[in-house]
């Protein structure tokens, strides 16, 4: 059997994008379309059995209808090729309240063949061309879904975040306990683990978050466990594998240096025997590629132009219809020598740069309250060798200067 496992797809992040000439939406929606497109694509290509989406459609609660319309499309290439997809709902997938609905909830409602969107923990047997398989859910949960008012009076956020691991925990021990050994399973859940390495979720994240513990989530009665939420890719455990597909697309420069893709797992029956061999590889897309270019401009530079323009063709093959973040740290009196034309026609071919100058301004000793008038020689002096030498070095400058000051060795 063969699987395939991607998730956070964010479609609506339209940061560094523009208006598309020919299609009128987002020139950054696009790119995350395409990399949804490599997903589908490889799916078809390559018969795969199922695909496991763990959540984050959109990035809004509440996605526009356009955003709907191409999600919707990708989802219908997949179950026309007979290729069921397993949907589970992410934070960003949650309505802002309890009740109304969440935005892939529109495909359990149409009843549409191969698409099964689990809203609440639960386990379901899929038919796949290679036999059934056994999806355990844990989509995203609301505090308030799992515990009451009276479980968390008077308990600070540690306290709460404990229950809440609890309460998982057994939800997930629970779906174990429900599972046919003799059938694959996997356990598909949108969750923060807590030894995860974080990315740019940190910053799109909706109210306070609880986190797994490892012990929690690794349950041996799973062949494989399907982990949205985490924007990097990682792989947490090996036996049994439970992993980060990460985000499809990046977000921002924080996911600058990140591969972007999605995980193909396959699993072999032994003959004879309910044991099974899994295996997984992690396949990297073709995505917008994010670079920072950053330049130290010395104070005896006479062309500081020139030295930007000469860092910013070492890289120029990164440059072409990249995002690119030029950072340029000089003093104050090269400010002025700066050609921006120049640069902007260096970056040209980017598809979207922006460029900060970071000032260094000469800092002046302050003396306090006191004017001018007011400090004695000597106590001037003592002020700027305390802020520019060790105390040992001000200590005898100091005593030497007392001495000039006075007239000591006149």
């Amino acid at each position: 059997m063969k699987l395939v496992h991607f998730a956070d797809l964010h479609l609506g992040v339209e940061s560094y994008g523009r208006i598309d000439p020919v299609t009128g939406i987002s020139s950054r929606l696009l790119d995350f379309l395409a990399a949804l497109d490599q997903v589908v694509d490889y799916a078809i290509n390559n018969a795969v059995d199922i695909v496991i989406f763990c959540g984050d459609a959109y990035k809004s609660r509440e996605p526009s209808q356009t955003q709907q319309r191409e999600f919707a499309k990708r989802i219908n290439r997949l179950v026309t090729n007979d290729i069921p997809i397993f949907i589970v709902t992410g934070n960003h997938d949650l309505p802002n309240a309890v009740g109304k609905a969440t935005a892939t909830e529109i495909f359990d409602t149409l009843e549409i063949k191969n698409v099964y969107v689990s809203n609440r923990p639960d386990v379901y047997r899929i038919e796949t061309k290679s036999g059934p398989v056994q999806v355990a859910s844990l989509p995203w949960l609301r505090r308030s879904a799992l515990l009451s008012r009276e479980d968390t009076k008077n308990l600070d956020f540690n306290q709460i975040n404990e229950k809440m691991q609890q309460a998982l925990s057994n939800i997930i021990k629970a779906h174990a306990s429900e599972l046919d050994p003799a059938l694959p399973s996997i356990l598909a859940a949108h969750v923060g683990v807590a030894s995860a390495m974080i990315g740019s979720e940190r910053l799109m994240a909706i109210g306070q978050e609880h986190f797994l513990l490892i012990s929690n989530i690794a349950n041996p009665a799973f062949d494989y466990i399907a982990l949205g939420h985490i924007h990097k890719h990682q792989v947490l455990s090996e036996n049994p594998p439970v992993v980060y597909s990460g985000s499809l697309e990046r977000v921002d420069f924080g996911e600058e240096k990140d591969e972007k893709g999605f995980y193909v797992i396959d699993i072999e029956q032994e003959p004879d025997s309910d044991k099974r061999n899994v295996s997984y590889a992690f396949l990297q897309v073709t995505g917008r590629s994010f670079r920072t270019i950053e330049v130290d401009i010395e104070p005896e530079d006479e062309d500081p132009t020139a030295t930007i323009l000469k860092e910013i063709n070492k890289v120029e093959n990164d440059v072409d219809n990249a995002v690119i973040r030029l950072q340029i740290n000089l003093p104050e009196e090269s400010e002025s020598q700066i050609r921006d034309s120049d640069i902007r026609d260096a970056l040209k071919g980017a598809y979207y740069s922006t460029v900060s100058k970071d000032v260094s301004r000469e800092s002046r000793i302050r003396l306090g309250a006191a004017t001018v008038e007011e400090v004695s020689p000597v106590e001037a002096l003592k002020t700027y060798l305390e802020a520019n030498y060790s105390p040992e070095r001000a200590e005898i400058l100091l005593e030497y200067g007392e001495k000039l000051i006075t007239g000591e060795y006149e």
